[in-house]
């Protein structure tokens, strides 16, 4: 597996050194870089593996869910082609919103995390895709499999919170949430993000 130059191998790196998850595209990891408490945006550093702070939220828009990506995933051609009218994929990790009835407020946590839907975006032109999930073996929303399952309030906040939290007074927003898809589109997307690493950066 071919892996970015300043890899550090005493720590797995979040995106490169763990794991899709268990059963995919159902069951997946799902690597937290921000919770719904916080207020500034974090991000994975590419190349070192750690959380940096993007920027600090410019409105009080607020992550409706915990908030990360799947390991070894990759949003590049097959990404794109799912989405009518996008140019390619955002060259990132696949983004996944992850639903749970008990708070958790740490960042920089792993769990399993059930795919049920998703959210197509296209930001400046390119898929930018956010899969919904909810928290495996949750107490509440442990049964839930498609997104038509969950809350139309629940899902109307993250489609809110997506279509504006890069928003800025006196500026043309160019991203837009194109639709909501259910879990087998939503599985497409995984896999597709799946191929597309590999081509990428290789397969064990």
């Amino acid at each position: 597996m071919q892996f970015p130059r300043a890899f550090y191998r005493w720590r797995p790196h979040p995106w490169h050194g763990l794991e899709v998850g268990q059963d995919p595209p159902r069951l997946v990891h799902a690597y937290i870089e921000i919770t719904p408490f916080d207020l500034v945006k974090y991000e994975v550093d590419k190349v070192t593996g750690y959380l940096r702070v993007d920027r600090p939220q410019r409105t009080s828009s607020q992550p409706p869910a915990l908030y990360g990506f799947i390991p070894r995933t990759y949003c590049a051609s097959r990404v794109g082609a799912l989405a009518e009218g996008a140019t390619g994929g955002d060259g990132d990790p696949l983004d996944i919103c992850v639903v749970s009835e008990r708070p958790i407020t740490k960042s920089e946590v792993i769990l399993n995390a059930r795919v049920v839907g998703g959210l197509q975006m296209i930001d400046k032109g390119e898929a930018d895709d956010k899969i919904v999930a909810v928290l495996d073996n949750d107490n509440f929303w442990g049964e839930v499999e498609d997104i038509s399952e969950l809350p139309d309030i629940m899902v109307e906040r993250l489609r809110h919170y997506f279509s504006t939290y890069k928003l800025r007074p006196g500026e043309v927003w160019q991203s837009s949430v194109e639709k909501i898809y259910g879990c087998k589109a939503a599985w497409e997307v995984v896999e597709a993000a799946i191929e597309d690493y590999d081509e990428e950066y290789g397969s064990e």
